[in-house]
């Protein structure tokens, strides 16, 4: 069996953190679960967090068919 030569992200790389919409705070491993789209003016979108993903069963939005 082969080993990934690389990692998933590289060591050295700027990390993302955003807002977790669920737990309100921040978080390394927040994902966008949800876009709010409205018919004038921005949307929104919400992130949640690993745990919290977990724990209320969200789905990234890049995961969803």
């Amino acid at each position: 069996m082969s080993e990934p030569t690389q990692h998933e992200t590289a060591p050295d790389s700027p990390r993302t953190i955003a807002w977790c919409s669920w737990h309100q705070g921040l978080s390394g491993t927040a994902r966008l679960v949800r876009i709010i789209e409205q018919a004038s003016g921005p949307g929104a979108g919400l992130y949640a967090c690993a745990p919290c993903r977990e724990a209320y069963r969200l789905v990234p939005v890049a995961d969803q068919r």
